[in-house]
């Protein structure tokens, strides 16, 4: 996807499935972490606009939704209400005008903070339909040349080629770089001082009302620990309180069981983590699937910052490289499989077998991808496929190993091998 390098709009494959969303849906909710582009994304097809975090106008807003939330809702639609969260009686007030009206695409909503259902009069369920929105895939930011496409895997594409503009070195400083959309057509240092900037939001003031009024979660050294312990555990099945003991011996944080847990919560509910479920396939066998997420941050960017990790950095320390490198595979998988109404889950059973990422469509049609940096370990990771394969009654669509650098070819026993710089949707 050669991205647009002007002040206008990049195109994102979110826009697509928004569009489809909007056909069949009265509304339509678009969450992520902040500055992912939500607004910017919904603003292409609202007609109406109401801006919720405008400083300015928020106070006569909530004025207007103490007397009838409906009122924020008019204008010819669709309606954009943008950081809805701000007013929660707007949630049923769509809820009510898309039973009312019974039309679609009526209105979107953006925020950048998840609410649970159980925060709300009505789920929304068969009106509004969720959208996750991540930061930006190689392929939307222009550095993915495109030869392999998920789609076509999934199609049964039987051989691939392709050969990547850029190696290792690059693949390091496309990392640590992000995948925001402000940061594009920036320098790389720009870019790294932005995820500073963006990263030091999160802890600071900035990020204030987006936390609960309880104080001891304002305590930025403590949850500055938390994220350089998160961060530390990317892209494996660490604990909470494995985390928790990380920040008080290695951080020196005192820090109770129950305080980690609203921390960690507070971070999820402003989208901070991306944490990767389970997946539990129909077995031939009585194996026993372990149930534990895999950590993630929201962009492996966040990580390296809190590792304070460079791109040199990276490339000098493989093990921490082939961690966040997984977790930027994950994230592109994510964005790819969103198209195709798919979602991404990991494999891991009590023998010890492990799958970093299994790509579900609706159907159950499924495909198996593990991580690594470079092909020398293809032989390993295929074994890891092939071994899953042989477990499942159903069997993959395609398996694939992705990695940092190389070409795109299949090995003879099928097993693709993509760097993720050559993969699309």
């Amino acid at each position: 996807m050669p991205a647009k390098t002007d002040s206008e709009y990049i195109p994102r494959l979110i826009d697509g499935v928004l569009h489809d969303e909007m056909r069949l849906f009265g509304g339509v909710l678009i969450t992520g972490p902040k500055w992912c582009g939500k607004t910017t994304t919904a603003e292409q097809v609202a007609e109406t606009k109401v801006y919720l975090q405008d400083t300015v106008q928020y106070a006569r807003y909530r004025q207007i939704a103490e007397l009838d939330p409906s009122l924020l809702l008019r204008g010819d639609p669709p309606v954009l209400i943008d950081e809805w969260q701000r007013i929660p009686d707007v949630w049923g007030a769509v809820r009510y005008q898309v039973d009312l009206r019974k039309e679609k695409g009526l209105f979107i909503l953006t925020g950048s903070k998840l609410v649970a259902d159980t925060n709300l009069e009505h789920s929304g369920a068969g009106r509004i339909k969720r959208l996750r929105m991540r930061t930006m895939s190689l392929w939307e930011s222009g550095r993915s040349t495109g030869d392999v496409s998920l789609k076509r895997l999934f199609e049964g594409e039987g051989s691939i080629s392709g050969l990547p503009d850029y190696g290792y070195d690059t693949m390091a400083r496309n990392l640590v770089r992000g995948g925001w959309p402000d940061t594009m057509g920036m320098s790389d240092l720009d870019a790294y001082r932005k995820v500073e900037g963006y990263c030091n939001a999160i802890v600071d003031s900035g990020f204030s009302a987006d936390w609960e009024s309880n104080a001891a979660l304002k305590d930025g050294r403590t949850l500055r620990t938390m994220l350089r312990s998160l961060s530390r555990a990317t892209a494996s099945e660490t604990s909470l309180e494995a985390i928790r003991q990380d920040m008080i011996g290695n951080g020196g944080v005192d820090i109770g069981a129950s305080t980690m847990h609203r921390y960690f919560a507070a971070l999820r509910n402003i989208c901070m983590t991306d944490d990767l479920p389970a997946w539990a396939p129909d077995l031939r066998s009585k194996t026993v699937i372990r149930t534990t997420d895999t950590r993630h941050m929201t962009d492996p960017a966040i990580a390296a910052y809190f590792l304070d990790a460079g791109p040199d950095d990276l490339i000098s320390d493989p093990e921490t490289f082939g961690l966040l490198f997984e977790s930027m595979a994950v994230r592109d998988l994510r964005v790819y499989a969103q198209t195709l109404g798919g979602h991404v889950c990991h494999y891991r059973d009590k023998n010890g077998l492990e799958v970093d990422a299994i790509v579900h469509l609706p159907g159950g049609a499924w495909g198996a991808v593990e991580v690594k940096l470079n092909d020398a370990r293809a032989d390993q990771a295929a074994q890891s496929l092939i071994r899953l394969k042989e477990k499942t009654v159903k069997p993959p669509r395609f398996l694939a190993v992705v990695t940092a650098d190389g070409a795109a070819y299949t090995r003879e026993d099928g097993v693709h091998v993509i760097p993720l710089s050559c993969l699309r949707e």
